[in-house]
């Protein structure tokens, strides 16, 4: 019988976003030691707060309603202690000048409390670097962040990601796909400055992309488009990239909960978000109000799926731990059973603890996750109506206040339903030995 664990390609994955998570200026890849890499700085600690009223802002990649998703999902479900309620802003096309004159209409009037940023890709006119780029991304992003914060709102300043082919509205026809992200990869580093100076926190969605991205095309003969099809909209692979650098940068610390099952005993016990309905010898249920991500079973080779994505970052590692434990695993193998889904593991396995969210990708937890996410993308794509069509429209023109009224009544049936659909799951585990 074979012994589960993480996949090789998983392995190798892995072995890939390792390096992807600390800019050297010294990198044995001769393709990225052109680019200009300061270190990133570490996440800011309380920058994200119970109750919180998050607020997504970027361009049209923002505006696919992905990343955004993938970490409305997470907080709802993986930390629902906070409470985080979250609006996303994305506007195709957009420049932070753009965000910079109608952040009050549109974003600033819902009172958030913090705030993520996706800009640059825009920005640097899909063309080589020119001062004039910096200056004016320094200008409008530092506008931004400073009324963000006159406003009371906490800033976690996101860069751009990376352009992975000529996209067809290039801005220099001359211009290559390097001198495009080193172009991004200068803004990059104005975000940084921006951030230090502001006190606020930074997400570091570029260098990862760019590292990753440049490994996996590199190894798939370029079929793996980390930074998208066309080159700039990532697909879910490209996105759970770039949802883990914000979900990062707010310090999150991942620990969904730990289940202890002792065999000699029958008792079992749970850490807070998880309840033990029953317990004997092998076998406990446990009704739980925290869920792990549920990734689904995507295949890892490919760049339009969100499993793939969680590969390429330390996301099981860092932000999806749904732990067992299992004393007095004595024996050399066991089956471990979670819902209708077995696996093998060695007893050695068990007392040291596996990461169940890694090892089932399927769960008792799938279906109840995907009702949620459901209900998450419902409510986000009313926002992109809400702003770019109402209030931007005839009825905004006319009138603001009425019009923002109207649309909050639409909304707020939409929220609820997350919360609705956000129902404690009760699972059975069972541990058998061979």
């Amino acid at each position: 019988m074979r012994i589960h664990s993480s996949c090789w390609l998983a392995s190798l994955l892995f072995a890939i976003s390792a390096s992807a998570q600390t800019p050297t200026a010294n990198s044995a890849d001769p393709y990225l030691q052109k680019f200009p890499a300061m270190m990133s700085p570490a996440p800011l600690r309380g920058l994200l707060q119970k109750g919180d009223r998050l607020a997504i802002c970027g361009d049209s990649i923002t505006e696919q309603k992905m990343y955004s998703r993938i970490m409305e999902t997470y907080l709802t479900v993986c930390v629902p202690e906070m409470d985080i309620t979250v609006r996303q802003y994305g506007w195709s096309g957009e420049k932070a000048a753009g965000f910079l004159g109608r952040m009050t209409n549109d974003c600033l009037r819902f009172k958030p409390t913090v705030a993520t940023t996706c800009y640059g890709m825009n920005d640097h006119e899909y063309r080589a670097y020119e001062p004039r780029i910096g200056e004016l991304y320094r200008e409008k992003m530092s506008g931004v962040v400073e009324s963000f914060k006159a406003n009371g709102v906490r800033v976690l300043l996101g860069t751009a990601g990376t352009v992975g082919k000529k996209p067809s509205w290039v801005g220099d026809p001359n211009a290559s796909i390097g001198d495009m992200n080193l172009n991004l990869a200068n803004l990059r580093n104005i975000d940084i400055e921006i951030a230090g100076k502001a006190g606020v926190g930074f997400a570091d969605v570029f260098w990862p992309m760019l590292t990753i991205g440049h490994s996996m095309a590199v190894k798939s003969d370029g079929a793996f488009a980390l930074s998208g099809k066309d080159g700039v909209h990532p697909g879910w692979a490209g996105q759970v990239v770039m949802a883990y650098a914000f979900l990062h940068g707010f310090g999150l610390d991942g620990a969904i909960g730990t289940f202890t099952m002792d065999l000699v005993s029958g008792t079992a016990s749970v850490t807070p978000g998880h309840e033990v309905i029953s317990s004997s010898k092998g076998e406990v249920e446990i009704k739980s109000s925290r869920y792990p991500f549920c990734p689904g079973e995507g295949d890892p080779a490919k760049d339009d799926n969100i499993r793939a994505g969680t590969l390429l970052v330390p996301f099981a590692a860092e932000l999806n731990r749904l732990t067992l434990l299992v004393k007095h695993a004595d024996a050399p193998l066991y089956t471990v059973t979670w819902g209708e889904q077995k696996k093998i593991f060695s007893g050695g396995q068990l007392r040291r603890g596996i990461n169940l969210a890694e090892e089932f990708l399927t769960n008792p937890f799938s279906d109840a996750f995907k009702k949620v996410d459901a209900a998450v993308f419902a409510k986000q794509q009313f926002e992109t109506h809400q702003i770019k069509e109402v209030f931007h429209g005839g009825e905004g023109k006319a009138d603001m206040e009425a019009a923002a009224a109207k649309t909050e009544a639409e909304r707020a049936p939409l929220a609820a339903a997350i919360k609705a659909a956000f129902v404690p799951v009760t699972h059975h585990l069972k541990i058998t030995a061979e």
